[in-house]
């Protein structure tokens, strides 16, 4: 028997029972971010305060302490200096962030500046186009856990994806969260909605399932356009309870963070961390 057809098979089958699903499910919109009926931020303010301890079920391990233990506070510019990546971890380590997202180069450094504190390193892997092979993307991610990343973002294979080759979009995140789960590292396939169809989120979010990945993410933040919370929305319906959801990209300010978390995100990328959490 031809294992790739079976998989094949296998994918086609799953993403077409979700596309079908995700079209059939009702969505209540209201009037002021026109997503889910508890997309207002006011909603999931008592549930902040209380500790979110229901985020607790998303791959998050655990109930996040604070507003900042949802977010990875990120500086991904091909700019940053050493400089900037101390004054990242400071910051992190002042306000008790989830983790610092950089990119791979700065692993060791935050590694060893966070050492002392719960912050952890994430790192991204095929960033930000995606577009290289599955086995460089595996072996970007077993140097950069080598490193001490302790969470790992990585990129689909975007025109893979939109040419219909779904066994090569498994293989490529497969590459990734394999690797992460035999060191118990956390995995996160960034899908770059910006690009997408609906249906094509869909199958993204299906594919990074079926790979066992550990989060879902919305954006790189270098696209067009960042994280929405008819996206997150989605997403949570597509993936639903087993898995986590990061927004990233645009999340600016704590109303935004609100909406985001409201809709089904369980973690946030942002690079004005600092100023969310000062608004608190």
């Amino acid at each position: 028997m031809d294992t790739h057809r079976v998989d094949l098979a296998r994918l086609l089958a799953l993403v077409a029972e979700e596309i079908i699903a995700a079209r059939s499910r009702p969505v209540h919109r209201c009037g002021c971010h026109s997503v889910i009926e508890d997309c207002c931020p006011a909603v999931v303010e008592p549930v902040l305060h209380a500790g979110a301890s229901r985020l607790g079920a998303y791959a998050s391990g655990g109930a996040p302490k604070s507003i900042a233990a949802l977010i990875d506070h990120t500086l991904l510019k091909a700019d940053a200096s050493r400089e900037a990546i101390d004054t990242l971890c400071d910051e992190a380590a002042r306000f008790g962030f989830a983790t610092v997202c950089v990119n791979p180069t700065w692993v060791r450094l935050c590694v060893e500046r966070l050492r002392p504190t719960d912050v952890l390193t994430c790192t991204v892997v095929g960033f930000p186009l995606g577009a290289t092979t599955p086995d460089v993307k595996q072996y970007e991610t077993r140097r950069v856990i080598a490193e001490g990343a302790r969470e790992v973002d990585m990129v689909i294979n975007i025109g893979a994806l939109k040419s219909g080759d779904l066994a090569l979009v498994e293989r490529d995140i497969a590459a990734v969260t394999g690797p992460c789960r035999q060191s118990g590292v956390v995995s996160k396939v960034i899908i770059e909605a910006a690009y997408l169809s609906d249906d094509e989120k869909v199958t993204a979010c299906t594919l990074a399932k079926a790979a066992r990945a550990d989060y879902v993410k919305t954006s790189t933040g270098f696209a067009p356009t960042g994280a929405t919370t008819a996206d997150v929305a989605l997403m949570r319906r597509v993936v639903g309870p087993e898995m986590g959801i990061k927004a990233a990209g645009g999340v600016r300010d704590l109303e935004t963070l609100k909406a985001m978390v409201s809709a089904g995100a369980t973690r946030v990328g942002a690079s004005a961390s600092v100023k969310i959490v000062q608004s608190t």
